[in-house]
């Protein structure tokens, strides 16, 4: 079994990360996605509830896994045996910012490989940041949450 982990804060995860999860099961046999700690993020909703949150999207699917983790995502890709991490990328800022994260991934994970899926168009503006401010201001963002 191909296994990949997709990791991020994911607060909240958005209709763009579960376009990345449902294309990278097009390539590997199950995703593990992996809610990091992030102290330098904040966020509206505890580790716990996103973790709940997500797994009520894949519920009843048996190739997706939630886990909060709080050491690193090579350390996690170890626990699961995975071959890949996969994340999206939508400007030059998110490649630069994924390709140094690859670099440590392959270091720290023994080779572990890096997968990048280029956000669709329509998706590109679309970010947790985003969505937040949205609904900080009160909006409704129904339309950008799976």
């Amino acid at each position: 079994m191909r296994t990949a982990i997709f990791t991020g804060t994911f607060n909240p995860f958005t209709i763009g990360h579960a376009d990345i999860v449902e294309r990278a099961l097009n390539i590997f046999d199950k995703v593990v996605i992996g809610i990091g700690y992030n102290p330098d993020k904040e966020g509206t909703a505890s580790v716990e509830e996103r973790v709940e949150q997500i797994k009520s999207v894949y519920d009843g699917n048996g190739h997706v896994e939630v886990e909060a983790y709080m050491d690193m995502a090579a350390d996690l890709a170890a626990r699961h045996d995975a071959v890949a991490v996969v994340k999206g990328v939508r400007s030059v800022a998110d490649y630069e910012y994924e390709r140094n994260q690859a670099e440590y991934n392959r270091l720290l994970g023994d080779g572990l490989e890096t997968v990048l899926f280029f956000s669709r168009p329509e998706l590109s503006a679309l970010s947790s940041s985003g969505v937040r401010t949205l609904q900080m201001f009160g909006k409704d963002t129904s339309k950008f949450l799976p």
